[in-house]
């Protein structure tokens, strides 16, 4: 599996974040930075805001498999600091990957700083 930076993949994108039921702006997929992971098919695709990742999804057939987990690592590679806003069910997935949270009743916030 590669992660790389979207090409000409934005409709496949749009695509994943539709099935994950996410909610991204066009303008932040073009704006931003996003990364898919590709394995002879788009994987999955994280958009990324700056330092904000503004959501991460994976084909839900490769879900548990480490492609999200890549994705965010990737994103790492490029930014000092990364920070997330997700829904208290995600919590362990960036717990796994080191970020430092605090939630409310009904969103946690998470900030990953480089080691």
């Amino acid at each position: 599996m590669k992660v790389r930076r979207v090409a000409d993949e934005t409709a496949a994108v749009r695509g994943i974040l539709d099935a994950a039921m996410l909610r991204v702006e066009d303008a932040a997929l073009k704006e931003g930075t996003t990364l898919v992971a590709v394995e002879n098919r788009l994987l999955g695709a994280l958009v990324l805001d700056g330092e904000e990742i503004v959501a991460v999804a994976v084909r839900p057939g490769r879900r548990g498999q480490g492609v999200g987990t890549a994705l965010v690592e990737a994103a790492a590679d490029r930014r000092e600091r990364l920070t997330a806003g997700f829904d208290p069910g995600v919590r362990p997935f960036y717990e796994s990957l080191g970020f430092e949270i605090e939630c409310d009743d009904s969103r946690c916030r998470g900030v990953r700083r480089a080691a």
